[in-house]
């Protein structure tokens, strides 16, 4: 008897209830915060890389979405204050959290405006946010965007070339074909992962499609 009540009040004490993190926000990224010091990694909802770079799936010009969400979080969040419940670590050592500002779920928040995607991995608590916010085609949802999580493994993937790793946010493949032909590929093409840039010969990386036009290059069919 004395064991079962010994546990009853270790779950009813403060070092049973979830770890708190309160204080004023610096956001790093689009799900990736700064709160009393801690990094804090918003629970159940993954937005674009930073660095990410969106649109190679249309015909339309590449874009900068991920700094574009960053960007977007900031002007609804940086300096605000925050409750947040911390629910896990992640493997970077961030504590992954449900973080309230002004009794509003910052999770939900950026899922319902198209900002970030429901993290269906690891939880379902804002899925219906996510198809409302399709439905409405705002944000990211009105644009062709690869999911975070599908450009991460293809970054993971993607093989060394001789020329080293491509500078940040500069991942278009300038190449030359045997007949001289300058042709550009964009993350997410068919012919992408097995493009390799020989700067040798003059192929290049470019940060954006309009350089790469601008330097005499076109865009691959496929």
């Amino acid at each position: 008897m004395g064991k079962w009540l010994m546990i009853v009040a270790l779950l009813a004490s403060p070092l049973a209830a979830a770890e708190r993190i309160d204080g004023t926000i610096r956001v790093k990224d689009g799900d990736t915060l700064e709160v009393a010091g801690r990094s804090v990694r918003l629970h159940g909802i993954d937005a674009p890389e930073s660095d990410q770079m969106c649109g190679a799936g249309g015909n339309g010009p590449l874009w900068a979405c991920g700094a574009w969400v960053t960007s977007e979080v900031r002007a609804r969040f940086q300096g605000a204050r925050a409750d947040c419940a911390v629910v896990d670590t992640d493997r970077y050592g961030r504590a992954v959290a449900r973080c309230m500002v002004d009794g509003q779920d910052m999770g939900r928040v950026l899922v319902r405006e198209g900002l970030a995607f429901a993290y269906r991995r690891y939880s379902m608590d804002y899925d219906l946010d996510e198809k409302s916010a399709v439905v409405e085609g705002r944000g990211l949802h009105g644009a062709d965007v690869t999911l975070p999580a599908d450009f991460r493994a293809f970054r993971r993937d993607l093989p060394a070339v001789s020329a080293g790793v491509a500078p940040d946010g500069c991942t278009i493949k300038g190449n030359i074909s045997s007949d001289g032909k300058r042709i550009y590929h964009v993350p997410g093409q068919d012919w992408y992962s097995r493009t390799r840039i020989d700067t040798a010969k003059g192929e290049r990386w470019f940060c954006s499609e309009t350089e790469a036009r601008d330097a005499g290059w076109r865009r691959a069919r496929r």
